[in-house]
């Protein structure tokens, strides 16, 4: 029992700060709201258009504006008050959300709209991705950032869990709309908490002043600091291929596992599932290294082989479960690198081309694996996402030993 106690409160440590406390809670409601609309609008799509291409392009259309907009999101983070910025950004989240619930309801939920919608809500991401990201080290600081990141993660596929499921019976018994309804209101808590926050309690880092070419200094910065460009660069390749569940895993229930909404719901909670064990797993690491990323990114291309070739829904099931744990193990890692090795004024915008190429990869990535994926077969396009995490596995490791072999060899005259 007492290990047990030890094991909880170090995990939990960064919830014993009262503003990341309230964040965390008010994020595990909208989340979970978020990932009903996922699924709601995969879903949807399908329904009306029955292709994987047009499911990939309503994705890539979401990502876009982070893509080409989402540095400019990272300036925006270290200019302006963060929390004023998320008031917001979730508030138009949550307008839109709205939206779209009217146009279902009414019958007028066409394809155009679907796209427009979820084009405007990725400008709406392209701010508030790198705001939420920074966000967590002024409520938290420094000594407690890597693990309110992973507790932040274990959130995050709390929701991924909780979403998916209850999509999946309010599909069933209320019809797609009424996901979109309960997102909308799931971010009042969220801009609940931030009316909350003890501001006197937060680490307010010094906001840069406006001038010309931040976003310059920002890519110059990554570029001279190794740890942070071979991180980008392999979450870039990573996440242009291999996070794009939003559209192979719907294919992969329907024309592979021949089933429902309910079975996209299903496997996506094994991934969220695995996912809360990873961030368990990582909470408990107070130092991140380059190693450990690539170790993480590997571990997570061969568990993506492994589901590309289950043949029925309960080993894929189990499979999906592990793809979550490495898949969540190189995605926070990735972050809480980032975080702890920038400097606090350059954070947001390392935090915006996290998002970019996390988040902003997407729209190159998806009507990719959505094409490979209706042409050959939904397990080719998990095994085209396996090979890219292989692919930056290898980069990372290749870059940290040429490194470290550079700054052993000896200086000759």
């Amino acid at each position: 029992m007492s290990k047990l106690k030890h094991f909880s409160k170090k995990t939990f440590k960064s919830l014993k700060i009262y503003n990341f406390r309230l964040y965390f809670f008010s994020q595990a409601i909208s989340l979970s709201g978020t990932w009903m609309q996922v699924i709601g609008q995969s879903w949807l799509v399908l329904k009306i258009t029955g292709s994987g291409t047009a499911l990939g392009i309503v994705t890539a259309l979401q990502f876009l504006p982070v893509l080409i907009f989402g540095a400019w999101g990272g300036v925006l983070a270290d200019r302006f008050n963060k929390r004023k910025l998320l008031y917001v950004t979730q508030s138009i989240s949550a307008l839109l959300a709205l939206i779209l619930w009217i146009l279902v309801l009414t019958g007028n939920a066409h394809l155009w709209a679907i796209e427009l919608l979820a084009l405007a809500l990725g400008f709406v991401n392209a701010v508030d991705s790198p705001t939420r990201q920074v966000f967590i080290s002024e409520m938290v600081g420094t000594d407690h950032l890597n693990n309110a990141v992973s507790v932040n993660s274990l959130q995050v596929n709390l929701a991924r869990v909780v979403g998916p499921a209850i999509a999946g019976i309010i599909i069933a018994t209320l019809g797609i709309g009424a996901c979109f309804f309960v997102n909308a209101i799931s971010f009042i808590p969220v801009v609940i908490a931030l009316v909350m926050m003890r501001e006197h309690e937060l680490y307010i880092a010094d906001r840069i002043k406006t001038v010309r070419g931040q976003v310059r200094e920002g890519l110059r910065y990554v570029r001279a600091t190794p740890a942070l460009r071979d991180t980008l660069i392999m979450m870039a390749i990573v996440g242009t291929l291999a996070y794009e569940f939003t559209v192979v895993v719907p294919l992969f229930a329907q024309f592979t596992l021949h089933g429902d909404a309910g079975t996209y719901a299903l496997l996506n909670t094994a991934i969220g599932l695995g996912s809360m064990i990873g961030g368990f797993y990582t909470a408990q690491f107070k130092k991140i290294t380059q190693k450990m990323i690539y170790t993480s990114a590997l571990l997570f291309g061969l568990s993506m082989f492994v589901v590309a070739f289950m043949p029925t829904l309960t080993t894929a099931f189990i499979a999906m479960i592990v793809t979550g744990f490495f898949s969540i193990s190189f995605l926070s890692r990735s972050n809480s690198l980032l975080q702890m090795e920038s400097s606090p004024e350059m954070r947001g915008r390392v935090m915006a081309l996290w998002a970019v190429a996390f988040l902003g990869s997407t729209p190159i990535g998806g009507p990719i694996i959505g094409w490979v994926s209706q042409v050959l077969s939904p397990r080719y396009g998990l095994v085209v996402g396996g090979f890219a995490c292989i692919a930056a596995a290898v980069y990372g490791y290749v870059s940290l030993r040429a490194r470290i072999n550079q700054q052993t060899t000896p200086l000759t005259n």
